[in-house]
């Protein structure tokens, strides 16, 4: 952050203040948001388990070779992966999701920011010309 010395005038400080500080401080916010989404979703967490078994939930397939026992262990565990994998692939959706909308929303209002004194500006000229 750059110090701005009192004597310069007002205006000058205020564009500083306008058009560089907050841009910064706007920027650094919308990466914030967009980190804390990526860990609340656990994301890369969930990326790297994507085909673990559902809350580690395992059938063992026992001492000795019953074919019995084997197969239904083995389904089990495959049932218990596949849950897994589509719970973990609608936590990362939802997460995209969201992580998308802080994109669109980030934009919105960073070049809300930047238009905003313009916006001012048009309106009063407008006003003014409704008034008259």
């Amino acid at each position: 952050m750059v110090e701005v010395t009192k004597k310069q005038n007002i205006v000058l400080q205020w564009l500083f203040w306008q058009f560089f500080e907050m841009p910064g401080n706007i920027l650094k916010a919308w990466r914030n948001f967009l980190l804390f989404n990526l860990n609340y979703f656990s994301i890369p967490l969930l990326l790297k388990t994507f085909f673990s078994p559902w809350r580690r939930y395992q059938w063992a397939y026992g001492k000795g070779f019953d074919i019995k026992r084997y197969f239904e262990a083995f389904f089990s565990n495959l049932i218990s992966r596949i849950l897994g994998a589509m719970v973990r692939l609608v936590l990362i959706l939802v997460g995209l999701l969201i992580e998308i909308f802080i994109i669109f929303g980030g934009m919105i209002i960073f070049f809300g920011w930047l238009a905003l004194p313009f916006i001012l500006i048009a309106g009063l000229i407008f006003g003014f010309k409704v008034l008259l």
